[in-house]
């Protein structure tokens, strides 16, 4: 095994902002923030100039692997605070108009298949959700935030036991971040 010293940096682009307190990163511009704790007791995480390190002393495969998922994750928080991440989610119903509605931190929806009881779900901090027509919108600069909202409420209007591709009516992904879903 090859044992040496192993760097990785990462550019910080123009107006972002980076503050390290211990092994807790912040990364803002403007209002957005975001902010990650990366622990790992063989790599060191410093903050140089407008560059973000990230330093093994002694590297195996393990400490590679580990530096990769530090790197897409400080690349991932970096790209989201630049532009924020969008899913689009499309509410499909047929037989019975379903009404969906946001009131405060709560997403509920009304007449899911003519259901009495709305099903309601609590929405997180630091994620955005805008109802146009039968499209909702999330965005936010967290990728795993954005992602998490969007399959939560895509959960919401499922019913174990039936066939997606039979029983269509419910809320479905139709972009993630950016690409469609096929």
């Amino acid at each position: 095994m090859n044992m040496k010293e192993y760097k990785e940096e990462i550019a910080i682009p123009e107006g972002v902002v980076a503050q390290l307190e211990g092994t807790l990163l912040h990364i803002s511009k403007g209002k957005a923030r975001i902010s990650r704790l990366f622990t790992d007791p063989r790599l060191t995480l410093t903050v140089q100039g407008n560059s973000i390190v990230i330093e093994a002393k002694k590297v195996t495969r393990k400490e590679k692997m580990q530096i990769g998922t530090f790197v897409a994750h400080i690349k991932n928080m970096i790209k989201g605070i630049v532009h924020p991440y969008v899913y689009k989610l499309r509410v499909c119903s047929g037989h019975f108009p379903m009404n969906i509605s946001i009131t405060g931190k709560q997403f509920t929806v009304k007449n899911f298949i003519g259901e009495k009881v709305p099903r309601v779900m609590e929405l997180r901090e630091g994620v955005e959700v805008k109802i146009e027509g039968s499209d909702i919108i999330i965005s936010s600069p967290d990728k795993e935030l954005a992602g998490q909202t969007a399959g939560a409420i895509e959960l919401l209007c499922r019913r174990p036991g039936f066939d997606p591709r039979i029983f269509q009516q419910g809320i479905y992904i139709i972009e993630k971040a950016g690409k469609p879903v096929v």
